[in-house]
């Protein structure tokens, strides 16, 4: 089936955040408890300044084809477009009018650079809700994480777990053609989770997609700017960054899709450079309804994530 636009993970996946004892990560132990300071507020309106700016593109593109979901999108393997996991890329389809879409998974990776460090998360969840003109709601509730150390090498053995930010979006197809497809798509991170691997401020990112298909051949392309701050515990400061994607998919049959991805963000945190990254796998199309995926990812550059390498698996249902 022809993918054009493909899949976040969020970006707060970040595994290592709890165990990043750089200098420029140390904790700092005058961060007070989360809270609206001063530089969130400036920051701020400029942070959910996202959606508004996503609505007046939308406003200001003519659709051609307003109340009818792209070709790609749609059809008896449409879902294999429409889910977004379980590449870091967000789809460019929307869930149809009047659906709903829960995806969910586990994954389950290395440590980067701690030997011998261990990642676990779950549930992954992603619930989206279908709106009339091709528009949707997205909401990503926490993630839980555990990461372990085991003293290898001379570390300290050490274990965290909790809860990462909460996040909530919009997402609208704003035109195609036969073979193209163009989408915005805003999302703000409440500051919520906890204070090892939750958001410390507001944060919000600001994509736009674009895909081409043509046959069993899919290219996506997804650039991001994003404002968010670090966990409480490492020292809550703000960064921003700037976020390419690019996905690669190819429909080996009606029900099997491959995709490779490579993505990166231009800061991995604050104080850190650019980050780099790639995975690649497999869904597959059990119903029209219901999708099951396996995925691969490494580190290539960089902290991005926090891992060397990790393993996933997921599914998606939609109602």
């Amino acid at each position: 089936m022809e993918r054009s636009i493909v899949p976040v993970k969020s970006d707060d996946f970040d595994p290592a955040s709890g165990f990043d004892h750089s200098p420029e990560r140390a904790v700092d132990s005058t961060v007070p408890p989360r809270y609206l300071d001063s530089e969130t507020l400036l920051t701020t309106p400029r942070v959910f300044c996202a959606p508004a700016l996503a609505v007046l593109a939308a406003a200001s593109i003519p659709a051609a084809h307003a109340l009818s979901p792209p070709p790609s999108c749609s059809g008896p393997s449409g879902f294999l477009a429409v889910i977004d996991r379980p590449t870091a890329e967000d789809s460019g389809c929307v869930v149809p009018q009047g659906g709903f879409d829960i995806e969910a998974g586990a994954t389950a990776g290395n440590l980067y650079p701690a030997p011998g460090g261990k990642v676990y998360m779950l549930p992954n969840l992603a619930l989206r809700w279908g709106l009339p003109e091709n528009w949707e709601l997205v909401w990503l509730p926490p993630n839980f994480q555990h990461q372990s150390l085991d003293g290898a090498a001379g570390s300290l053995a050490a274990t965290a777990r909790g809860f990462g930010p909460t996040t909530i979006g919009i997402k609208h197809v704003l035109g195609y053609s036969e073979h193209w497809q163009w989408t915005a798509e805003a999302l703000t991170t409440l500051p919520s989770g906890d204070g090892t691997f939750g958001s410390h401020g507001a944060g919000g990112a600001l994509n736009a997609i674009v895909g081409y298909g043509n046959g069993p051949l899919g290219l996506s392309l997804m650039i991001g700017a994003t404002s968010q701050t670090e966990p409480t515990a490492a020292g809550g400061q703000r960064f921003q960054s700037f976020n390419p994607d690019l996905v690669a998919t190819w429909a080996a049959s009606s029900r099997v899709q491959l995709f490779g991805e490579v993505y990166a963000q231009s800061h991995a945190g604050h104080l850190q450079g650019w980050g780099t990254n790639a995975d690649g796998g497999l869904q597959y199309l059990v119903t029209p309804d219901l999708v099951v995926d396996v995925e691969e990812g490494v580190r290539l550059q960089g902290r991005l994530g926090g891992f060397s390498n990790y393993t996933g698996v997921g599914l998606g249902l939609m109602f």
